[in-house]
């Protein structure tokens, strides 16, 4: 038979320890997690009534003047186009060509046939909501007022917001997404007061004499960012496809002091945007401002 082996014996002086919750280690280890837990939580919630708290810095800014609007509006087509305005034309421009949007807060679309009423003034009904086709007073095809926006979804949209205005005289929309040429070349061979699309058909219609300018007042240029902050003078083709539309159709007309464009949107500032920062060099301000 072999050899038991002995029993452990237990060293005097020392009594056994309990596993499990009842051990002291593991209830200290417990309530240090807890506590850092709390801690966390505590934290947290006064992050969050830093930033959402009254604090002076977070409050939004001023909407733009006209006057800071056209500025940045010029500043983006010299920087576009690689061009400097000469002083002549820039005494030309003046601040009323700007049709100030600005004060809307939010700028909610569904407000936006208010501000193109003003622009019109008493005969609002007669450029905007007439349906009739006048030969020889009236060009077909010519709108009064012309929205350019980045994509069709957003010309859609901006449209919905003059809504009451084209219910006898139908806008026209401008873009390629599910639309033919051909299709939007017939509906502009009739009387268009309201007409909204991409700055790449626009264009294009323009160019092939479909689309006419004789009666063209407001230039509404949609600059709302989408969720990755890009906007219709950021997104790069798009960007470039505008300024090639403006240069070649409305800058003139603006010098002439034959259009109003609005700026349908926040004036970006510094970096909260993509693209090149358009803050302007001290001197090219002064020049501006001059």
């Amino acid at each position: 038979m072999g050899r038991l082996k002995p029993e452990k014996t237990q060293k005097p002086g020392r009594t056994p320890k309990p596993f499990g919750p009842n051990n002291p280690k593991s209830q200290s280890k417990f309530k240090k997690k807890t506590n850092t837990k709390n801690t966390a939580n505590r934290q947290i919630k006064t992050k969050t009534t830093s930033v959402t708290g009254n604090n002076k810095n977070n409050q939004p800014s001023p909407p733009a003047s006209p006057s800071q609007q056209l500025r940045y509006f010029l500043s983006q087509f010299e920087s576009a186009n690689g061009v400097q305005l000469s002083s002549l034309e820039l005494e030309s421009i003046k601040d009323s060509c700007i049709l100030d949007v600005s004060q809307e807060l939010g700028q909610d679309v569904m407000k936006l046939e208010k501000h193109i009423k003003e622009a019109f003034g008493a005969k609002w009904k007669e450029e905007l909501c007439e349906g009739k086709h006048i030969v020889g007073k009236i060009e077909a095809g010519s709108p009064a007022v012309l929205v350019v926006a980045p994509s069709a979804l957003r010309s859609i949209e901006l449209l919905r917001g003059m809504r009451t205005l084209t219910k006898e005289c139908h806008a026209v929309k401008l873009f390629s997404k599910h639309m033919k040429i051909d299709e939007q070349v017939s509906l502009l061979m009739n009387r268009v007061n309201i007409a909204s699309g991409t700055p790449s058909r626009i264009k294009k219609l323009i160019d092939i004499e479909a689309l006419g300018l004789s009666r063209l007042s407001v230039l509404l240029v949609d600059i709302h960012t989408d969720v990755k902050g890009y906007s219709l003078l950021t997104l790069p083709q798009v960007r470039d496809e505008f300024w090639d539309l403006y240069k070649n159709y409305f800058h003139q007309q603006l010098v002439k002091g034959d259009l109003r464009i609005c700026l349908y949107g926040p004036i970006p500032n510094g970096n909260e945007f993509k693209g090149k920062s358009v803050e302007l060099a001290d001197g090219d301000r002064e020049r501006l401002d001059s």
